[in-house]
C-alpha cells in the first residue's frame, strides 16, 4: 500500500488531463507523475532512504505537490510546513521531525541559511530557484534523473505524512499519518462528499501544508485538476475569477476565508455555478456567518469537523442541511458539526471516559482507520491522547438524539465562574448577531470573587459604533444573566495562528499574568 500510487494510476488512465495548473504554468497527469518520479530518484541518489523524513517549506506551487507525491512514492515521510511560520518555528519542526532533506521555495532561501545551525540533521537543502552555496537547484537536480520509477511497497502503518499541529497550546506535535490513514481519508471523501472525476477541478486557495493538501489526494486519485491560486494572499476577487476561468468544482476553505468571500462585493461579477462543493472547517463557524454564506453560495457548502490527528474526518454537515428554511429542528442543525463520517465512530465521554447521556456535555472522542498512529517521538502525549483505543480531541460538546454533534469549546477554553460552567462559543454565537460586531472571542479572566469572570473581546464592523453596556445588555436579553460578559474590550483585530484560528491563549495570557481585569 503506497498512497503515492494514486498519482501513478491516474497518470496511466488520464495521461493528458490537466494535473496541476498554477497561473500560466501547467502539467498533464503524465508530466506531474514523471516529475515526481524524477524527484524520487533524486532523493535516492542523495542517499535518502525509505523511512526518512523530508521537510517541505514551500508556498503553494506546483513543486509542492510534486515533492509531496515524490515522498510518498519513495516511502519517505513528508513534513509539509506552513509557509507563514516564523523561521524559529519552522526550524523547530525541521529539527524535531529529523528531516534529512528540506525542499523549499526561494522565498525561504535566506531564512533557511540563518537557521542552518538549528537544523543540523538536514543533509541537503533543495530550492526551487536562486540556488547559492549549499542550496541545490530543484530543476537542475531532477533534470539529471530518469522518470522511470517503481513505487516503494510501503506498509500500511508506515508514516506518509507528519502533520504538525498548529501549536495553539505550546510546541507543535507531529501527528504520524500513515498510508492507511490517508487512504481511508480519501475513500471517506467519496463516501460522504460525492464522487470526483477527470472533469472535476479543485482550487487550492488554502495552504497545501494543511487541509487543501490533504484534499489533493481524493482529487488526484480520480484525475481531477489541481488548480493553485495564483495570488499568494487570499483575495476574494482572484478566487472568484479562478473559479470561473477554471470551472472549479470543489475547494476547501477555513471559516475566515468563507467569511471574506461572503463579504466581498465581487461575488456577483462572476459565474460560480461550476462550484459543487465548498468544504469549510478547521475552526468554529458562527451561525450568523454561516447564514450569510448560505445566502451567497447556496447549498454547495459542507462543513467538516476533523483535526490533524484524524485528518479532515470526524463529522460533517452535508449540503442538504445548509438551508435557511425549515422547522426548528432543521434550523438548529446549522449550529452543529453534523454527524459521524462514514466508517467513523464518535462518542461523548465524561472525565472517566464513560459514555454520557444524549444532551449531556463531555469530551468528544473518535476512532477509525483515519486516526493517527501517534505523535512523533512523544510517547507521553500519544498515551494521553490515544486512551482506551479512542482519540481524545480535547473538544467539549454533546450529541442530540439524531446523532448530530454540537461543539462548544476546547476543554481548556471553558470558563468556570462561581461554580458555573460557561462555554465561550455559546456566548460568541449571541454577540456575533449584533449588527455592529464583525468578530468576537470570549475568554475567562481572573476574578477575586468568582474565580473567573467572562470577558468579550470584540472587533467592530468599520464605521459602526457600540458601547460596552450595549453589548452586555444585548447578551442579557438573549441568554441567562450569569453567562453575560462582565467586561468588553474593543480591538482592531484578534490574534490568529497561521490557519486563521483565534489564539485565545494569547488573549488570556496578559490578564492571567497581571492577575486583574
Amino acid at each position: 500500500m503506497n498512497i503515492g500510487s494514486l498519482l501513478t494510476r491516474s497518470s496511466c488512465i488520464w495521461p493528458e488531463r490537466p494535473g496541476i495548473v498554477h497561473g500560466a504554468r501547467s502539467t498533464t497527469y503524465a508530466q506531474f507523475n514523471a516529475r515526481a518520479n524524477k524527484l524520487s530518484n533524486a532523493f535516492r541518489r542523495l542517499g535518502v532512504s525509505s523511512g526518512d523524513t523530508v521537510a517541505l517549506l514551500m508556498n503553494n506551487c506546483m513543486e509542492m505537490l510534486e515533492s509531496m507525491f515524490a515522498c510518498f512514492k519513495a516511502g519517505l515521510g513528508a513534513v509539509p510546513i506552513n509557509f507563514r511560520l516564523h523561521p524559529l518555528e519552522f526550524a523547530y519542526i525541521i529539527d524535531h521531525s529529523e528531516a534529512s532533506v528540506v525542499v523549499l521555495t526561494s522565498d525561504f532561501n535566506a531564512d533557511i541559511v540563518k537557521v542552518r545551525d538549528k537544523i543540523g540533521q538536514a543533509r541537503h537543502l533543495i530550492t526551487t530557484s536562486d540556488a547559492e552555496g549549499e542550496l541545490l537547484d530543484y530543476e537542475k537536480l531532477i533534470s539529471l534523473e530518469s522518470e522511470n520509477w517503481v513505487d516503494v511497497q510501503a506498509k500500511p502503518e508506515d508514516v506518509a505524512w507528519l502533520f504538525y499541529t498548529s501549536g495553539t497550546t505550546g510546541r507543535p506535535k507531529g501527528a504520524m499519518l500513515t498510508h492507511r490513514n490517508l487512504l481511508a481519508m480519501t475513500l471517506s471523501y467519496y463516501a460522504d462528499y460525492g464522487t470526483l472525476g477527470p472533469k472535476d477541478a479543485i482550487l487550492h486557495a488554502a495552504p497545501l501544508s494543511h487541509g487543501s493538501g490533504l484534499y489533493a489526494l481524493p482529487n488526484v486519485a480520480q484525475g481531477a485538476a489541481n488548480v493553485i491560486l495564483e495570488s499568494k494572499s487570499f483575495e476574494p476577487e482572484v478566487v472568484f475569477r479562478t473559479i470561473q476561468e477554471n470551472r472549479i468544482t470543489n475547494m476547501f476553505a477555513a471559516p475566515t476565508m468563507v467569511n471574506l468571500l461572503s463579504e466581498s462585493i465581487s461575488v456577483s461579477k462572476y459565474d460560480l455555478r461550476s462550484l459543487k462543493s465548498l468544504i469549510y472547517g478547521g475552526g468554529p463557524m458562527h451561525v450568523q456567518n454561516l447564514k450569510e454564506a448560505i445566502e451567497r453560495f447556496g447549498s454547495c457548502l459542507t462543513q467538516l469537523y476533523g483535526m490533524g490527528e484524524t485528518p479532515m474526518t470526524i463529522t460533517y454537515l452535508p449540503h442538504d442541511d445548509h438551508v435557511l428554511e425549515g422547522d426548528e429542528v432543521q434550523l438548529k442543525k446549522l449550529s452543529s458539526a453534523g454527524f459521524a463520517r462514514t466508517g467513523v465512530e464518535v462518542s461523548v465521554v465524561d472525565e472517566n471516559d464513560h459514555p454520557i447521556r444524549i444532551g449531556d456535555m463531555g469530551e468528544v472522542v473518535t476512532r477509525s482507520d483515519v486516526v493517527m498512529k501517534g505523535y512523533w517521538r512523544d510517547q507521553k502525549a500519544t498515551e494521553e491522547t490515544l486512551r482506551n483505543r479512542w482519540l481524545h480531541t480535547g473538544d467539549l460538546g454533546y450529541m442530540d438524539e439524531r446523532g448530530y454533534l454540537f461543539l462548544l469549546d476546547r476543554c481548556k477554553d471553558m470558563i468556570i465562574s462561581g461554580g458555573e460552567n460557561i462555554y465561550p462559543r455559546e456566548l460568541e454565537e449571541v454577540i456575533i448577531q449584533h449588527p455592529a460586531v464583525r468578530e468576537v472571542a470570549v475568554i475567562g479572566v481572573p476574578d477575586r470573587k468568582w474565580g473567573e469572570a467572562v470577558k468579550a473581546v470584540v472587533v467592530m464592523i468599520p464605521g459602526q459604533k457600540v458601547s460596552e453596556d450595549e453589548i452586555v445588555a444585548f447578551c442579557k436579553s438573549r441568554i441567562a444573566s450569569y453567562k453575560k460578559p462582565k467586561t468588553v474590550k474593543f480591538v482592531t483585530e484578534l490574534p490568529k495562528n497561521n490557519y486563521g484560528k483565534i489564539l485565545k491563549r494569547e488573549l488570556r495570557a496578559k490578564y492571567w499574568a497581571e492577575g486583574n481585569l
